[in-house]
């Protein structure tokens, strides 16, 4: 009996793992995505005293047409910008190898030839594009043929306009405080419904103001529609060339140099000697140039440490006496009051920062950076030395700075007291640099298409866990079989 039982065993394990897959092929399934892969884009942010790469990763799929864009890694380049090679084109394009060479690195190999590389041209070149459009011409071609030479998939080299670079900073500011779009403890996006700040950059050669206004401006040049996320946005925006911090230090220097035979913003004993051909090879300078100056000539300049004629300096470097519009900035300049919070990078925030921490100094009212701008105006230079005494060649220039950023908020921008209180200034947001170039990378990525992402075959959790249950009840079946036919075989045969 024994045989015939072990003989049938074989069949019918079989026919037990047949109904098994029978069973396994009967239990419905569905397409589960796979996570996202990354793409990768690359922005060179050629400004007017330096170049910074900037690497950006975002998910193939994407959240409303636009991509949910994080900084991946960045790159400074040696050197000044691109546009201080307008005698030596080559020199350009030969400067970034070293930041391209890294990301080779860090973008993952596969990734290279789909990764979009831009670089945007902001204020410097918007100068020497002015005074020499063949020069420009020749940096941004030498540029290209660097550029085209990396394996990735290169989209161009060109001048942002100031529209442009202000538009994108802001775009920038919002995205990193997560005022567009955010992501929820349950792992949804969503759009929060707070407003937006507005974004004041201050570079090297120019300055941005943008936020969000309800009505159209009466300038439609600084009226800026946008769409991210599936969100409608209409901004004010305008940038004001010749206004960036070194350009203004180099107009100021040229009307001390006009009005006074002392620098009334750099400090009591302080001195140096200024080459004339720098004062006034620029554009921004050219109203203050004398008609005939030897351009190889020197000039000593001493410091004197007054805060009044330092005002009076920076005061001239505004037009408040015409407005076409109901109401102005500066220089006949259409722009509604500010409203709502604000955020100050670039220099904005080198400044303020160096009162705040630097002379230890209180900023939170606009009387306190009108007081700290006067403390530090009054400094000798020992007094600034003994200070900061890591701060080089730029420390003598930090009560001009001071002074005129403060005359920009105040008589320019017009913040007063009430407003100033909605104003931070930030050099970051997370681990991102705040600037123009995540917007414009943000921007871009609508014009990228987003990739189908790839489905696999799943089964839901609860087939599994009937699944497990059925083969838990088969081996303990079996076992009790097993256990069956051993006592079966040790009790003694009936007769």
């Amino acid at each position: 009996m024994a045989r015939k039982v072990l003989s049938l065993l074989p069949p019918l394990l079989l026919a037990a793992a047949g109904l098994t897959g029978l069973l396994l092929l009967c239990i419905p399934t569905r397409d589960i995505r796979e996570p996202p892969a990354l793409k990768y884009g690359i922005v060179l942010d050629a400004g007017s005293s330096h170049t910074s790469m900037f690497i950006y990763k975002w998910p193939t799929d994407k959240e409303n047409d636009t991509g949910i864009v994080g900084q991946h890694s960045s790159c400074d380049v040696r050197g000044g910008g691109i546009s201080s090679y307008a005698n030596n084109p080559s020199g350009a394009g030969q400067s970034l190898a070293e930041c391209l060479d890294q990301a080779l690195r860090d973008v993952p190999r596969d990734r290279h030839m789909g990764t979009p590389l831009y670089l945007g041209a902001t204020a410097g070149m918007r100068l020497l594009n002015l005074t020499s459009p063949k020069a420009s011409a020749s940096v941004l071609a030498a540029v290209t043929q660097k550029l085209t030479q990396y394996p990735f998939d290169f989209r161009g080299a060109r001048i942002l306009s100031g529209q442009d670079e202000g538009v994108f900073g802001w775009v920038t500011a919002n995205y990193l405080l997560e005022n567009f779009i955010k992501y929820d403890w349950v792992g949804r996006w969503f759009r929060p419904r707070k407003g937006t700040l507005g974004a004041m950059d201050l570079g090297g050669a120019s300055t941005q103001i943008t936020f969000e206004t309800a009505s159209p401006a009466e300038d439609p040049a600084n009226e800026v529609q946008l769409r991210l996320y599936g969100q409608q946005y209409r901004v004010y925006t305008h940038s004001f060339l010749c206004y960036g911090r070194d350009q203004v230090l180099q107009r100021l220097l040229a009307s001390a140099l006009q009005a006074h035979s002392f620098h009334p913003c750099w400090p009591t004993g302080y001195s140096t000697q200024v080459l004339l051909q720098d004062v006034y090879q620029s554009p921004c300078t050219m109203a203050q140039r004398p008609q005939t100056f030897n351009s190889s000539s020197r000039v000593h300049l001493s410091g004197s440490s007054n805060p009044a004629l330092c005002r009076s300096l920076v005061l001239g470097l505004f037009n408040f006496s015409s407005c076409r519009f109901s109401q102005c900035s500066f220089n006949s300049i259409f722009q509604p009051p500010v409203a709502g919070n604000f955020i100050g990078f670039s220099a904005f925030f080198y400044t303020v920062d160096f009162l705040r921490t630097v002379m230890g100094l209180p900023v939170a009212t606009m009387k306190q950076l009108e007081d700290a701008t006067l403390t530090l105006c009054n400094q000798t230079w020992s007094e600034l030395q003994a200070r900061a005494p890591n701060e080089g060649a730029r420390l003598s220039d930090y009560c001009a700075g001071a002074m005129f950023v403060q005359q920009l908020l105040s008589r320019g921008y017009g913040f007063d007291e009430r407003a100033f209180g909605g104003v931070t200034f930030q050099k970051k947001a997370g681990d991102t640099a705040v600037g123009w170039a995540l917007g414009y990378m943000l921007n871009l990525t609508n014009l990228i298409p987003a990739e189908t992402p790839k489905l696999r075959k799943g089964t839901d959790f609860g087939s599994w866990v009937v699944l497990l249950v059925l083969f838990a009840v088969l081996l303990l079946a079996a076992v009790v079989l097993l256990l069956r036919q051993a006592r079966s075989a040790k009790s003694p045969s009936a007769i």
